[in-house]
């Protein structure tokens, strides 16, 4: 097993990475290690200290390879969409050979999605779609303002044990099904995201390139 990854503070937020191409599909990732992880993330926020949060750990292969197979069925159309790796971007020339790399690493991911030896389901109780606003989009807010920190804690504490993770939400396209194959209440539980979680080859990340602050800062007015 790989001794922890010494970080600072700034280093461990700046360079934990959505890691991809370097996952270790070969080497087995301990229980214990992700149970360590998910105490950690049990201690972000959650709404109203609700913890409605649940964990679905999927190492069984046959079941990971299910998800993969939902996974690239909604990959098949993900290219089309506004909002895809492919197109984001696209008015801007300067980040054309960044989204390059972006959409290489995307698709390498979903043709190898049920090696990594872990995909981690973040869900949270209830289901916050058919709300109508004005109260949905604060419900909406709400749940998922109570799983995102926890499950960003995991992969922080992820990353300084060696490990790799990448947050992907593909496979929701058809989530009622991913809930029949892990046998989730669907009615009840809402799934949040996949997270395939392995070691790394190399622990050494950078931070990633990011457009500059000051045209994206509002203080007071827009």
């Amino acid at each position: 097993m790989p001794a922890t990854v010494h970080l600072s503070t700034d280093e461990l937020l700046t360079t934990t990475r959505a890691v991809r191409k370097r996952l270790d599909f070969d080497k087995p990732v301990p229980i214990e290690i992700i149970r360590e992880c998910l105490e950690i993330a049990l201690q972000a926020p959650t709404g109203s200290n609700a913890q409605g949060w649940q964990w679905m750990v999927v190492t069984d292969p046959v079941k990971r390879k299910a998800l993969a197979d939902l996974y690239r069925k909604a990959w098949a159309v993900y290219p089309s969409m506004d909002a895809s790796a492919h197109r984001v971007h696209s008015h801007d020339p300067s980040m054309t050979q960044v989204q390059e790399k972006v959409v290489s690493s995307a698709e390498y991911l979903a043709q190898n999605i049920e090696k990594p030896p872990v995909l981690l389901i973040p869900c949270i109780a209830g289901r916050v779609e058919g709300i109508p606003a004005p109260f949905g989009i604060v419900a909406q807010a709400s749940v998922y303002g109570s799983i995102l920190p926890a499950a960003w804690s995991f992969m922080l504490a992820a990353r300084t044990r060696g490990l790799g993770t990448a947050w992907t939400t593909l496979h929701l396209m058809h989530e009622e099904e991913a809930a029949g194959i892990l046998g989730i209440p669907y009615k009840e539980i809402t799934q949040c995201a996949m997270i395939p979680v392995a070691y790394t080859q190399g622990t050494d990340f950078k931070p990633g390139p990011r457009k500059p602050l000051d045209p994206i800062l509002h203080v007071n007015n827009w």
